[in-house]
């Protein structure tokens, strides 16, 4: 038992206990800084450390917490989903720290509503992107009767509940780290990378919910999440609610062909590629494959040619006539569906575009240009968007209820939110996923790669893609 008053404090994102000498025994989580003579920790260690301070009978007095306590009142009275109420119930029982797994469409945003509600303290919302940011602080103003701040994209506004991005917050959080109970993380998976883990070991917050559909990351980074947030507490899949909570929906591979000239060229340029890869002795297998490609391919003409030669491969591959020829008698057969066109390059984008005259969004498309194409897709004033990566998360298209997938990398976390784009449930629509793969190609291990998932594996319709009407 310590008889002095300890101050445990909120320093620069970290804890330190002032009028704590060297002999002192803090809790576990704290380490002696020599610099300045004081025990320090991670700011995410607040919580452990105060219950072990109480634990220890310490006296000490918390000047580290900033935060508040608030009667949010909701002006809306919704009835949450069986699901949505037994997710909030296990974060509950699991001290109100935690990840909650849901498809999107499944109202992630509103568990969140109840978990603000609940826990009743300062609120700091984290978000991927501005367009996301602003799609949530309209949400929050529509919901409670809380003054709403926004951090990022040109503001810098305080409030009980404040939404940022994770990238703004990486910025403010050594200083602000302490002014927050609760800290919600929305497209969570975002969390464990470079920098991002940041904005969770900076904050105090001792209660933390994740927000996602697909937690899984390439890098095996998922593994950081619950340090960061606290374990998977609840999860559903897509195919789960179909029908009663989400649109209906069936998945299709269509395989096409390339032409002979096409074939000749793939399988030269491939045979280039190969013979270097087995000459550098390059195991793809492991983490550090590709990498070691690049690395030997900047070193000698021909590796600089062997990285030409996989370019090439995949630009055919992924490229193919026999695609195009298939996208058209796809948007044919949904010519009154809102539909949205995938494609790995953005080459490919603006060729689909020009081809068929459909509006193109990329990362080069400006702000407000693309805000005026999503919104007329909404409305009904044009029926197909093409796109690389860009509206794979953080939009609000819940007309869209056909998703073609002419290229793609080999994550099984892009083709879940691909195909969670169509899934927002509106009347009885009935959602179709084409996943567009080019035959005796390496395109089609990246297919099996990230179809590697449930609601994949059991909705999938094999067929061919000289025929899609046989999908019917």
């Amino acid at each position: 038992m310590n008889t002095g008053e300890i101050a445990l404090q909120f320093e620069s994102g970290t804890l330190m206990l002032e009028g704590a000498g060297e002999s002192f025994a803090p809790p576990s989580a704290f380490q002696w800084d020599d610099r300045v003579r004081r025990w320090r920790a991670p700011a995410i260690a607040y919580r452990q450390a105060v219950t072990e301070l109480m634990r220890n009978k310490t006296n000490f007095k918390d000047e580290a917490r900033r935060y508040y306590e608030f009667q949010f009142r909701t002006d809306l009275n919704v009835e949450p989903r069986p699901y949505q109420q037994d997710s909030i119930a296990a974060w509950q029982k699991c001290g109100r720290r935690g990840v909650v797994v849901l498809p999107t469409g499944a109202g992630k945003s509103f568990v969140a509503q109840m978990a603000i509600e609940m826990t009743g303290r300062s609120t700091l919302i984290v978000v991927p992107t501005l367009d996301l940011m602003n799609q949530w602080y309209d949400l929050l103003i529509s919901s409670f009767r809380a003054e709403i701040g926004l951090i990022g994209g040109g503001y810098f506004e305080q409030g009980a509940i404040v939404v940022t991005t994770y990238a703004s917050a990486f910025r403010f959080m050594e200083q602000r780290g302490n002014q927050f109970g609760l800290l919600v993380c929305d497209e969570c998976h975002h969390l464990p990378g470079s920098g991002y883990r940041y904005v969770a070991e900076m904050a105090i917050a001792p209660f933390r919910l994740g927000l996602t559909a697909t937690p899984e990351r390439s890098d095996g980074g998922e593994a950081l999440l619950e340090e960061l947030l606290g374990p998977i507490v609840y999860r559903v899949e897509a195919q789960h609610l179909a029908g009663e909570f989400l649109a209906d929906y069936s998945v299709v591979r269509l395989t096409v062909e390339l032409s002979a000239e096409e074939q000749e060229c793939y399988q030269q340029e491939r045979a280039i590629y190969r013979r270097f890869i087995a000459s550098q002795g390059i195991d793809f297998s492991g983490l550090q494959g590709w990498q070691m490609f690049v690395i030997q391919s900047a070193r000698s003409e021909a590796g600089r040619r062997a990285m030409q030669a996989y370019r090439e491969s995949k630009r055919i591959a992924l490229g193919t006539d026999a695609k195009i020829e298939t996208l058209a008698k796809l948007l044919q057969r949904h010519r009154r569906d809102r539909t949205l066109i995938f494609t790995a390059e953005n080459e490919m984008v603006y060729r689909i575009s020009e081809r068929f005259l459909i509006p193109a969004i990329t990362h080069e498309t400006p702000i407000k240009e693309r805000s005026a194409w999503l919104a007329a897709f909404n409305q009904g004033e044009i029926l197909a968007l093409a796109t690389s990566k860009v509206l794979n998360e953080g939009v609000n298209i819940p007309e869209a209820a056909v998703a073609i997938v002419l290229s793609g990398s080999g994550s099984t976390r892009e083709h879940i939110q691909r195909l969670g784009r169509i899934l927002r449930k509106q009347g009885d629509k009935q959602a179709i996923l084409y996943e567009v793969v080019t035959a005796g190609t390496a395109e089609e291990r990246i297919s099996e790669r990230r179809r590697d998932a449930n609601q994949f594996r059991e909705a999938v319709v094999e067929t061919s893609g000289e025929h899609p009407e046989q999908t019917k």
